[in-house]
Parts: C-alpha cells; sequence; structure tokens
C-alpha cells in the first residue's frame, strides 16, 4: 500500500487551525493552564459554567476582556441602556444573539482548555477570569469579538486587550453579529 506524502507546508495548510492560534495564549507569562474542563452550562455570552472532566467540581468562567449584552433586565441592562442610548428589552435581544452564538461553539459537553493570568484571576464577584481555548485550538474570547456578538472591555484587564479591541473595530466595520444592527452596545 502507497500513501501520500503530505510535507510540513501542507499540513498546516489542510490543519483546521495554525499552531500559532494557540500558541499566543500559551506562551504568555505567568500563567495557571487547567484542562479537561468540560461545558455544563452556558449563562450568557460573556460566562459559563465548567466542570472538572474527571472531578466534581464546577465554577463559574467570566471571559477576559470583552462584555456582551444581558439575556434579561437587570440592574447592568438598565446601566447599558443609560451608557448606549438602547432600549433595554433591545440589548436583551442581542444578549440573546450573543448566547445563541457562544452556544453554537460551546454546546453543554464540549471539553475546554482554561487558561488565567496569575495577576488577574478572578472578577469582583469572585468568578474566575479565564481566556476559553476551545477543541480547534482557537480562543472563544476571540470568536465572539471577531465575529461581533462581544464587545472587547476593559472592565476586566487582560494581557490581549489590544487585540480584542482591535478584532472589535473589524466586526463593526464589517457589519458582523450585533453589528448588523447596531453601531454601538
Amino acid at each position: 500500500m502507497k500513501y501520500n506524502e503530505i510535507t510540513p507546508n501542507e499540513a498546516e495548510n489542510k490543519s483546521s487551525f495554525k499552531a500559532q492560534d494557540q500558541e499566543n495564549y500559551f506562551l504568555m507569562k505567568d500563567i495557571q493552564i487547567e484542562t479537561h474542563m468540560i461545558v455544563e452550562r452556558v449563562l450568557d455570552g460573556d460566562s459559563l459554567i465548567v466542570k472538572e472532566e474527571f472531578g466534581q467540581i464546577s465554577k463559574e468562567i467570566r471571559l477576559y476582556g470583552l462584555d456582551a449584552p444581558e439575556v434579561k433586565i437587570s440592574r447592568k441592562t438598565l446601566q447599558d441602556e443609560a451608557k448606549s442610548h438602547v432600549p433595554s428589552f433591545r440589548l436583551v435581544q442581542f444578549g440573546l444573539m450573543s448566547l445563541d452564538f457562544m452556544l453554537t461553539l460551546v454546546p453543554v459537553g464540549t471539553r475546554l482548555t482554561l487558561i488565567t493570568e496569575s495577576k488577574h484571576q478572578v472578577d469582583f464577584w469572585k468568578r474566575q477570569l479565564a481566556y476559553v481555548i476551545l477543541p480547534n485550538g482557537k480562543c472563544l474570547n476571540e470568536e465572539l469579538i471577531k465575529n461581533g456578538y462581544a464587545k472587547a472591555s476593559h472592565d476586566y484587564y487582560c494581557e490581549k486587550l489590544p487585540i480584542y479591541q482591535s478584532l472589535e473595530f473589524q466586526a463593526k466595520q464589517q457589519h458582523l453579529g450585533i453589528y448588523l444592527f447596531i453601531d454601538v452596545f
């Protein structure tokens, strides 16, 4: 039996992601890496609950460097309404769009890798902050922003914030995701 030899360049072109997709995250300084985490529940467009694949511990994860509209009327929805001048019922509709998009990327049962910066581990509500690496090697945080379903936010500082701001600008310019309907959310 004969096989067709594939050169390294061809293999790289045929793969679903480039090594650099996740390389940039794993090469960051002062990080903690958690593997074998499973999506237990997606809460909204910027947070989810994960559990250990081989354990019983569950925890809430807040994604670094981004913010998505809320999925119900809350104090934050009203604050966002005041800042953006978008009615809260519309913000909730956008929040549900963001949630739906997130569910397509990380349905319940998806195995994830979490990367947490040692200097910024938790948010105000003691939720763990993380970059979420998908099974295909892409970063969930980036995917939400570059597809227009979340915006870059400095509320939870992260090392990748300048990159996220650039991705948000591109999504706005291309009218992707929520930016198809509105310029600010």
